[in-house]
């Protein structure tokens, strides 16, 4: 007696359906080949909230600088303010002693190595 090996009874009835065959090589095409694939559409989308986070902070950094500059502008005061304060700039008379919190000499020392 020849016993033969029937490879089509292994294989479950849904798989050897050619329309969902081709179905699920699409699924695996879209998933991983194509140009637009998900993986590639997840990873831009990622991309694009972070970028509109971005955005948002410097609008609103680019806003608070707008009214810092609009305010040396118009008042000589708060010019020299802002330079003894940014510059450590001082009038000849004058002693210039800076007292810098933990953090700000963390931030430095960073900065320096």
């Amino acid at each position: 007696m020849i016993l033969r090996f029937n490879y089509k009874d292994k294989i479950p009835a849904v798989i050897r359906n050619k329309y969902i065959l081709t179905i699920i090589i699409f699924f695996i095409w879209i998933l991983l080949f194509d140009s637009n694939n998900l993986i590639a559409r997840y990873k831009d989308m990622r991309e694009l909230h972070k970028l509109k986070t971005d955005r948002e902070y410097f609008t609103k950094r680019i806003e608070i600088d707008r009214k810092k500059l609009h305010e040396l502008k118009t008042d000589n005061r708060n010019l020299e303010k802002f330079a003894r304060e940014q510059f450590h700039m001082k009038k000849p008379d004058e002693d210039l002693y800076i007292i810098l919190t933990p953090a700000e000499d963390r931030k430095i020392t960073r900065k320096n190595n």
